[in-house]
């Protein structure tokens, strides 16, 4: 029989990516430190973006999907007067204008993007369309934008202000939810200020409670002598889970929510003891300090949605 490759660790990495390679390459580069078997990460920075990527390790793959729920705050820099094909500067300019904007009027029109809003997503993102996605198909079109069309999606803004601005450039600080894109929101702004503009500059500050003050370097990480010392830097698998309640459970529960079993929610007290499961929100049950599995009350039961090996 094979043997399995890399070592079964489980937890987090607050990563700082570096502008100049890709989230797929920097989830490469911290597995092969850590010799660690499985390892995904908690939403996709673009090459030329830097800054926070919480990467999963093992058993922290299973909770991705709720790191990359978590609000996300980035400081970006755009440029007025032309638009590109990719909404950064790496595309080809499709539209210029020699409007620009001052202070006051871009913060008026920064009212405008707060709470719930509509986008439609850059040509060049991850977003599906008839089950391809977007940028594969943009690649295909090239110049011709007119031969793709997406839908535009709900999302949600916390804050959304200026920094910093002066003819040319102007810098900004977004803190928002899930499918937000930053380079859409500089061209939407560009177009609503009757001007163009292009993202030049994006730094990605946070995501959920990890944060750029806090994140280590891909340097960092490769100038460690051994995997060991990287374990050093490795945050508990609950680290993303922190917006969801813990769950305090019994040994037997924990044996029978490893087994695939449900636990009734039957009497009184057992109703009462999973109140904060009864709306139907997921929470974390919780041997002592070990994580079992993410749960959640459907048909009068506790249900494990993801068991964590652990």
């Amino acid at each position: 029989m094979a043997r399995k490759r890399g070592q079964l660790i489980h937890g987090w990495v607050n990563l700082d990516k570096p502008k100049g390679i890709s989230s797929a390459k920097a989830v490469a580069i911290v597995r092969r430190v850590f010799d660690a078997a499985k390892a995904g990460h908690g939403g996709t920075l673009d090459p030329l973006a830097s800054g926070v990527l919480p990467i999963a390790l093992g058993e922290a793959t299973k909770t991705v999907s709720f790191a990359m729920s978590q609000q996300k705050s980035y400081e970006f820099e755009l440029a007025w007067g032309s638009e590109t094909s990719t909404d950064d500067g790496e595309g080809s300019v499709t539209r210029q204008s020699d409007h620009r904007p001052d202070a006051a009027v871009i913060d008026a029109a920064l009212a405008h993007y707060q709470g719930h809003i509509q986008q439609v997503p850059p040509f060049y993102s991850a977003i599906k369309v008839d089950g391809k996605r977007a940028y594969d198909l943009a690649r295909k079109a090239g110049d011709d934008e007119a031969a793709i069309t997406l839908d535009s999606r709900e999302i949600y803004i916390e804050s959304f202000r200026r920094i910093a601005s002066d003819q040319n450039h102007a810098r900004f600080y977004v803190a928002c939810g899930k499918g937000a894109y930053i380079r859409a929101l500089a061209r939407d702004l560009g177009r609503d200020l009757g001007t163009a503009a292009h993202v030049t500059a994006l730094r990605r500050l946070s995501v959920g409670q990890f944060h750029a003050d806090h994140a280590i370097s891909l340097d960092f990480l490769e100038k460690l002598p051994h995997s060991a010392a990287a374990l050093e830097h490795l945050h508990p698998v609950v680290s993303a889970l922190d917006d969801i309640p813990a769950l305090p459970i019994s040994g037997n529960e924990a044996t029978k929510l490893r087994h695939g079993q449900t636990i009734p929610v039957i009497s009184a007290s057992a109703q009462d003891r999973f109140q904060a499961l009864l709306t139907g929100a997921t929470a974390i049950a919780m041997e002592g300090d070990r994580p079992v599995a993410l749960v959640v009350v459907k048909a009068g039961a506790v249900c494990p949605v993801r068991v964590l090996n652990i």
